[in-house]
């Protein structure tokens, strides 16, 4: 028998119907992408955070031979908070890009994601949103870099090491890796909350996600 056939009619004669799995799943997903995002948009909600946005490699040789250059003695420090700060502005536009994709989340999705591994569901959204949250994270990651002048804050920090005698010249771009590095600690926090869910009966704060995570217990 089809797997997903198979589960399905374990689950219902448990007095689940495919409806009540879906729905358990997606509220669980929701709870979970509330509070990630939630906790990562809080003002230093990623510099305090495990997920803090360090410089690239490529960046640190700058920050480094900058110390001794007036007015950039200190720019790694500075730059490192105004990366994190526009992160943070930007995880509070996240939420609507995961519940949108939670929607389209079939039974037999559902399904899977239950009985699958404790990160299931968060590689089921990697999988289904990360181009999309990549294409509209973007954006706000830009706006929100420039926010906090952190993108010309930098302009202006490479282009003074690029005036230093004899270093090979560099064009360090802040755009698209703090987008992705955004976006790893924000699928992070969202695989946090669901190992939480299916390892925590206490996080489970409503009756149907109760019913529905006990079958995976």
């Amino acid at each position: 028998m089809d797997r997903v056939l198979q589960t399905a009619g374990e689950l219902g004669g448990a007095g689940l119907t495919q409806a009540d799995i879906g729905n358990g799943l997606k509220e669980a997903l929701s709870k979970g992408i509330s509070t990630g995002a939630t906790a990562l948009s809080q003002k230093n909600g990623y510099f305090d955070s495990p997920y803090k946005i360090l410089l690239p490699e490529e960046a640190r040789k700058v920050t480094d031979r900058l110390q001794a250059v007036p007015g950039f003695s200190n720019v790694e420090a500075v730059i490192l908070e105004k990366i994190n700060a526009g992160a943070e502005d930007a995880a509070k536009q996240a939420k609507p890009i995961f519940v949108n994709a939670i929607k389209q989340m079939t039974f037999a999705d559902a399904t899977n994601i239950l009985m699958g591994e404790q990160d299931a569901a968060t590689s089921y959204l990697n999988a289904k949103t990360y181009d999309q949250l990549y294409g509209k994270f973007k954006p706000v990651i830009i706006n929100s870099l420039d926010k906090f002048n952190a993108r010309s804050y930098w302009s202006d920090a490479t282009t003074a090491y690029n005036r230093i005698p004899l270093v090979t010249n560099v064009n360090t771009e802040l755009d698209d890796y703090v987008t992705q590095q955004a976006l790893i600690g924000l699928f992070s926090m969202v695989a946090k909350e669901e190992l939480n869910i299916r390892e925590n009966v206490g996080a489970r704060t409503s009756e149907l996600m109760r019913r529905v995570f006990a079958k995976q217990d």
